[in-house]
């Protein structure tokens, strides 16, 4: 299971070049994803989505707030903890000149996955995610979608329990994205944790079992897809958010 209690991530920046301005991107998270669920972290741009897994994945420190892996914390269990996490950043580059395959070869090499079960891991998740087709293609002459699936197949190679995953289906056309979508429901199945942003509201409300709403930085919703219709008596995740906001505004 994993914890997030009371995390903030205070930031500072400088207006008109000179003034500087302490903001939090994250202000006061807390929630909790445990064996077998996929916690859906939605909001617009710039709510803290990213800012939230950067830290859940230990590539941020928060400024204030607790974090921990059933029971385990970056402080004393980083490399154990980092060992069991998948994190899927929506900006990840990829080795251009490497094969699908020669990738994922070396992802298991670092992760100290022994060869007989690479061998094996890799062929199985070339079926997974459907890449058979270019498991041996250059990565600098994949699609968008294909990119996007070997970005997803390196997270696999270690049979990781907790999926930190950012904007993974962002770019993609429906079938690629149904898909990753897909593979996150058997990750479900076998007992995985996936925490999965994003800001379309029609996929979470899909897969998720719970949702974590932000609005700059802030929870200003958190249940099961149908407790927040419910409470918002609206049909859909995506009513339910402008309506808890009071409607459409103009960025500031």
């Amino acid at each position: 299971m994993i914890q997030v209690e009371n995390i903030k991530k205070k930031f500072v920046r400088y207006k008109n070049k000179k003034e500087k301005v302490e903001f939090y991107a994250d202000n006061g998270i807390s929630f909790e994803a445990k064996e077998g669920e996929i916690i859906g972290i939605l909001g617009p741009n710039g709510a803290g989505k990213t800012t939230l897994l950067r830290m859940i994945a230990g590539i941020l420190e928060p400024t204030e707030g607790s974090i921990s892996f059933d029971g385990l914390t970056y402080a004393k269990n980083e490399i154990e903890i980092k060992q069991k996490i998948a994190y899927l950043s929506g900006n990840t580059k990829l080795y251009d000149t490497l094969s699908t395959y020669e990738l994922l070869k070396m992802c298991a090499d670092i992760y100290n996955v022994p060869k007989e079960i690479a061998e094996s891991r890799i062929q199985e998740i070339g079926k997974m995610l459907k890449m058979e087709n270019f498991l041996y293609n250059k990565i600098g002459n994949l699609s968008t979608g294909q990119t996007q699936k070997v970005n997803i197949a390196r997270c696999l190679i270690h049979n990781p329990q907790y999926y930190i995953l950012d904007e993974a289906t962002t770019g993609l056309d429906i079938i690629s994205s149904q898909i990753i979508l897909e593979f996150m429901k058997k990750e479900k199945q076998k007992g995985k944790t996936i925490l999965y942003s994003t800001h379309y509201m029609e996929e979470a409300e899909n897969i998720c079992d719970k949702v974590v709403m932000l609005n700059k930085g802030i929870i200003i919703q958190a249940g099961t897809p149908e407790e927040i219709k419910q409470e918002t008596k609206t049909t859909n995740l995506r009513d339910a958010f402008f309506k808890m906001i009071g409607g459409v505004a103009d960025e500031e």
